[in-house]
């Protein structure tokens, strides 16, 4: 079948869907579709990427490189603009799962997101104060000075757009050691990650606190509850969308919000819950060089801000019937520094996307977030989690078995039409037909 579709840069019209094209069909349709260049896509070829040579520059005792499949998510529009999606991921059925789900949003303009801020926070423990309240009134009446003093040290930051923003005092009263004060740095980090950014200036500040308070600074760093630096994205799905098969648009909707009102209402299905929007949102930090660890730690902290972990989405019934979702969760995320200096794969993501900006790159990971937890709510509503899965898996069982590349898609569908997604049943498979094709039957030893 022939079908239109609407890619970042121009529009073509393709004769077979992105996942039927072998690789190198691939290569020349993003070549002929997108800005990159052949040079561009040789950083995802084996051998052809991140160098030995930097990466020993990037970490200690390196002795090589580790690589991950990279797949493009396709048919998402985030805030009008169609975008392409590198993700790297292990797990089968990620990729084809977002991808679906932002075909389905289309019907309805795709994906309306934005972020609040670029603001990180740093944190300075003071020990060592004999009167906390007087400690605090005196690190706000200075606030400003010591701004001040902060911004002289970081004019490059400045000039980038960012900067300085503010200065909080918190009083910890319920500790293991006794009560203190934390003095939060707000700093806006621009389009950059920040973590070394903000411990630099942290440093800088701690001295400035002891001398004025006679407290002692202890520890300096930043937080990964990065809640001043959130991504939003909403969808809306009409139920003609929604429905499939048997399945009616209103079940599939009440589905969908029935699966989410119990990790809402369950820390221990919020845990899974949530950990299913990350399967998206990890896959895109790591194809764009992004710390994901601390996007994990602070997505999680965040879905317990109130005490009791939640879920980071909510799915509702929207006004003229339709389902309608939103994410929110924290992002600390860059596009220049770190690896996005240095590592050539990232360099040819960030380009892919064509990222402008920090909230660019913040606003489709939000989008990619959602689709995979709407991909997942659904399956779970209606024809369960493992169908759709478990047929993508076949295909990794059948590497393992060791099928050649010709076999591997063959014996995928056998085992998924015998109902044994196994091991043993595709190396049995394997033993008959490499034996029928020298001529001798070995099926008795399956």
């Amino acid at each position: 079948m022939i079908y239109l579709l609407r890619f970042q840069y121009n529009e073509i019209i393709m004769t077979k869907k992105f996942y039927k094209m072998t690789l190198s069909e691939r290569h020349d349709h993003l070549r002929q579709t997108t800005k990159l260049t052949e040079e561009d896509m040789s950083a995802w070829l084996p051998g052809s990427g991140l160098s030995l040579e930097t990466a020993d520059h990037m970490i200690e005792n390196a002795v090589g490189v580790f690589s991950l499949p990279l797949g493009i998510a396709q048919n998402f529009i985030v805030n009008g603009k169609p975008v392409l999606v590198p993700m790297v991921a292990e797990e089968p059925s990620v990729v084809a799962a977002v991808s679906f789900m932002a075909k389905l949003a289309q019907t309805t303009g795709g994906f309306r997101a934005w972020m609040s801020s670029q603001e990180m926070i740093g944190q300075v423990q003071m020990l060592g104060l004999k009167d906390l309240d007087a400690a605090q009134n005196l690190i706000e009446k200075h606030a400003a000075e010591l701004l001040s003093q902060l911004s002289a040290l970081n004019p490059g930051l400045t000039r980038h757009g960012g900067g300085v923003r503010g200065l909080e005092v918190r009083r910890v009263d319920e500790s293991p050691i006794g009560a203190f004060l934390v003095v939060h740095l707000i700093l806006d980090t621009a389009d950059a990650m920040g973590a070394n950014m903000v411990n630099t200036v942290v440093e800088s500040l701690a001295p400035l606190l002891e001398r004025l308070t006679g407290g002692r600074a202890h520890l300096r760093i930043l937080s990964n509850l990065s809640d001043r630096r959130l991504a939003h994205a909403e969808v809306r799905l009409p139920l003609d969308a929604l429905a499939f098969e048997s399945y009616s648009g209103e079940a599939v909707r009440d589905g969908v919000i029935e699966a989410w009102a119990f990790a809402e209402a369950d820390p221990y299905r919020a845990a899974t819950h949530n950990k299913g929007i990350m399967n998206g949102v990890d896959a895109v930090l790591l194809a764009t060089g992004n710390d994901w660890r601390a996007v994990e730690a602070g997505a999680h902290a965040y879905a317990a801000r109130d005490g009791r972990y939640r879920s980071l989405s909510v799915w509702s019934v929207g006004e003229d019937g339709n389902l309608q979702g939103s994410l929110t969760l924290p992002l600390a995320i860059g596009i220049v520094g770190g690896a996005t200096r240095v590592h050539p794969g990232v360099k040819t993501n960030l380009k892919l996307m064509g990222v402008k900006r920090v909230s660019d790159l913040g606003e489709i990971i939000a989008a990619v977030g959602l689709a995979q937890n709407l991909a997942a709510l659904r399956a779970l509503a209606t024809e369960g989690i493992q169908k759709g899965h478990m047929s993508l898996h076949a295909r990794q069982v059948a590497l393992a078995a060791g099928a050649k590349p010709g076999q591997v898609e063959p014996l995928a569908q056998a085992l998924i039409a015998s109902g044994r997604i196994t091991l043993s049943e595709a190396r049995g498979i394997l033993e008959q037909w490499n034996g029928n094709e020298h001529g001798n039957d070995t099926s008795s030893r399956r």
